[in-house]
């Protein structure tokens, strides 16, 4: 996206779809949907539409495939209160994709918590042992120990 103006648009393309996704889509295919992004390209014709999707059951990969189903059902619908909504002469056709962005991110979680475990056993076998004496290190001298040796 290339202006502002391209940018404003997409942003008010993703408030109508969320808000046709929330009150007017009565599928019983269509999942819990979150609009995360729209890409517009710099003449307005394509928009991208990118959601994610909350299982309450569990199984992922079925409510997946059933919300973009549902969506591709409805494309036209809310490709045309998107033309009403923004006054355009023309309106851009609407692609629907899954973002992965959600899964990404916990595949990244996962990666952080395995090295946050194997750094805390490192920590943990660097306390148990030294390597040589037990204190290899020199300690200063303790000045009332050599005054008293002067003294005597």
């Amino acid at each position: 996206m290339s202006s502002p103006r391209v940018r404003k648009i997409a942003d008010r393309i993703q408030v109508i779809v969320a808000e046709m996704l929330e009150r007017r889509i009565k599928d019983p295919r269509l999942g819990f949907v979150t609009v995360t992004d729209v890409r517009l390209t710099g003449d307005s014709q394509q928009a991208t539409v990118f959601y994610t999707v909350l299982d309450a059951t569990g199984d992922d990969e079925t409510a997946l495939a059933n919300t973009a189903a549902a969506l591709e059902s409805a494309k036209g619908l809310i490709r045309s209160e998107v033309a009403k909504q923004l006054g355009m002469r023309t309106a851009p056709s609407l692609t629907f994709i899954a973002d992965a962005l959600p899964e990404s991110a916990r595949h990244l979680d996962e990666v952080l918590a395995r090295a946050k475990a194997l750094d805390e056993e490192v920590a943990a076998r660097r306390v148990e042992s030294y390597a040589g004496d037990e204190d290899p290190y020199k300690k200063p001298r303790e000045v009332e120990d050599d005054l008293e040796d002067e003294d005597e």
